[in-house]
């Protein structure tokens, strides 16, 4: 499965094709799929598109789909490696586009990243037509980081809670359309219970230990597919992942 194409692991993005890599990989595909009948037709930015495999997963349904990234070597690995995305290199802070020009803004794993949440935010509601809609989904904090103010992944800077995402989202003009979460459906309760009571934790344990992982636990990784992970809006705060769908709201008719 591993990939030699692949971009280089950094702990900052995920990369398809990678054994070790599969589970995150799949918890993160399964937000692209889910939520790709949104982007029908339309005209898409992917802010913060990282390896493009989710862009170009979006491309095969949208009428365009441009990527954004500010890392030159990764936005160069996009543009060849799926010529179908529009790539282009800029920061998030302030979105190289123009007001209004697009339908819908993809920023899945991407605003924990961000120092300026808010600026971030207020560009990707400048962007959108009246209408539109942003796709945005985050780790969850209060499973993510349990009991921590500090993020325990050195790549992030601050990660949200369900409430805390919703009141940066209509704090910035966005109507909050749908709130869910991501979760470990049976299949993966049940590696849960045989990795003694946490398939993440055996994970990190031993890529933090820096040696060979036992092939039972590559096997169990790897047989890992999106349709292990469920999104759903029930117990949200026990979930991993924050999934939201807001929308700019259109200008009221003038009577």
């Amino acid at each position: 499965m591993n990939d030699t194409t692949a971009l280089p692991l950094t702990g900052e993005r995920t990369v398809p094709g990678i054994d070790e890599e599969n589970y995150w990989f799949r918890r993160h595909e399964v937000v692209y799929r889910d939520l790709a009948h949104h982007v029908t037709d339309r005209i898409v930015l992917e802010a913060g598109s990282g390896e493009g495999y989710g862009a170009d997963l979006l491309a095969a349904t949208a009428s365009r789909v441009i990527g954004l990234d500010y890392d030159a070597f990764t936005a160069d690995h996009v543009a060849v490696k799926y010529p179908r995305v529009s790539m282009v290199r800029g920061n998030l802070a302030t979105l190289p586009l123009a007001d209004g020009s697009v339908d819908v803004v993809v920023n899945f794993q991407v605003i924990e990243h961000l120092w300026d949440q808010v600026q971030f935010l207020s560009e990707c509601h400048r962007v959108l037509a009246p209408g539109g809609i942003l796709l945005i989904s985050t780790p969850n904090r209060i499973t993510f980081s349990p009991g921590r103010d500090t993020p325990l992944n050195p790549f992030h800077t601050r990660e949200l809670n369900a409430a805390e995402l919703r009141e940066l989202l209509e704090d910035a003009g966005f109507d909050v359309d749908d709130l869910t979460g991501v979760h470990h459906g049976p299949r993966l309760r049940e590696l849960d219970a045989k990795h003694g009571g946490s398939f993440i934790d055996a994970q990190i344990e031993r890529a933090l230990a820096g040696q060979p992982w036992p092939q039972e636990l590559v096997d169990d990784v790897t047989s890992i597919g999106a349709d292990d992970f469920a999104l759903t809006p029930d117990d949200i705060d026990s979930s991993l992942d924050l999934v939201a769908i807001a929308s700019k709201p259109a200008p009221k008719a003038v009577t």
